[in-house]
């Protein structure tokens, strides 16, 4: 249904310029070297060994999260096929057209969010078997550290921890992957597919289906709540990724503290380019839902740091014990109820 090399194509035009320039710096060799710290401070033990660290282009990145994105939004645009149910001299056309539409929503979308993203731990949430990748956008980091103005080494050493942290989490909970996976296919099951007049040429379009995967991707899922089942869903995955967020937030800055002597400016440059935004970046953002994901940052990382500093990193990291001990939606703002919750039992003597 959706023409996924036409996706790719727009993706590619709206990335804008790309490339992959000289960081200066031997990202793979530093991802190495933040392992066994990484490992250290979140007490996680991997089952396999991580993926290399990757410096990808825009581009690049783009195609891979389309990739995924397909294997994910094809049965949802399969039913929309069905539910139109084209038929008659004008229904190759139709459909041809239909697909056209959604692509070039998914390839704008992509290629919007390809220009910001720095990194990634790629992992699929519905194919198991697929391999994991760390991936580094060479032009972003670029861009990011000229913008904050801040030391690019330091800046992608503080980067590239958080995402080793987030291959920690996945390769060290085994039950987490499945979780999200789960938690994605009922919401996809869910989604009604309705028939909507499209602006080019009355054409039908399934209701804006990039946001509503990409919103998950990013930790935002909060599009197309029509049901109790779908808002119960969201707030799951909206609690869970907090979580996973949220705590790669906490190990970066425990790591910045101890290995940047500029950590401190670091963060503080990095939460004003998450808060400055001008009025039509900000707009675009919310339309996107990547503004739930700076609050999923926000968020999360006050619980981890909270909880630690109570009660220490053991007690933060029954965070994942398993998919019952995570934290709902009004233990990530009280902290103290979810420490009391999940606290062993005493043991009588």
């Amino acid at each position: 249904m959706v023409d996924w090399s036409l996706a790719r194509q727009v993706a590619r035009f709206a990335v804008r310029a790309d490339g992959r320039p000289d960081l200066g710096v031997d990202v793979p060799a530093l991802a190495r070297e933040l392992e066994p710290k990484v490992a250290a401070c979140t007490r996680l033990e991997p089952s396999a060994p991580l993926p290399e660290a990757e410096l990808v282009t825009r581009e690049e990145w783009a195609g891979v999260n389309l990739d995924a994105l397909a294997k994910l939004l094809d049965p949802v645009a399969l039913r929309l096929d069905e539910r139109l149910g084209f038929a008659g001299p004008l229904a190759g056309a139709l459909r041809v057209g239909a697909g056209a539409t959604l692509a070039a929503e998914t390839g704008l979308v992509m290629g919007y969010i390809a220009q910001r993203v720095l990194g990634q731990y790629e992992i699929s949430l519905v194919q198991p078997e697929a391999p994991a990748r760390l991936l580094l956008v060479a032009p972003n980091l670029v861009h990011a550290g000229r913008e904050l103005r801040v030391d690019r080494t330091s800046f992608i050493t503080w980067i590239v921890a958080h995402e080793l942290t987030h291959a920690f989490q996945f390769q060290s909970v085994p039950w987490l992957r499945d979780y999200l996976g789960d938690l994605l296919r009922r919401y996809l099951e869910t989604v009604d597919v309705r028939i909507e007049r499209g602006t080019a040429g009355g054409l039908p379009t399934l209701p804006e289906p990039s946001k509503l995967v990409e919103r998950f991707r990013e930790g935002g899922l909060a599009a197309l709540v029509q049901t109790r089942e779908q808002r119960h869903l969201m707030a799951e995955m909206q609690a869970a990724m907090s979580v996973v967020e949220g705590y790669s937030e906490y190990v970066m800055d425990v790591l910045g503290a101890e290995l940047l002597p500029d950590w401190r400016e670091l963060r503080e440059a990095m939460d004003r380019r998450r808060r400055s935004r001008s009025a039509p970046e900000r707009i675009i953002e919310r339309l996107l839902g990547l503004d739930l994901k700076i609050r999923q940052y926000e968020l999360g990382r006050r619980f981890c740091e909270a909880v630690a500093e109570r009660a220490g990193v053991a007690a933060l990291n029954r965070v994942w014990d398993s998919k019952e001990a995570l934290p709902n939606s009004s233990e990530l703002s009280h902290p103290d109820d979810w420490i009391e919750r999940t606290a062993p039992a005493a043991t009588a003597v």
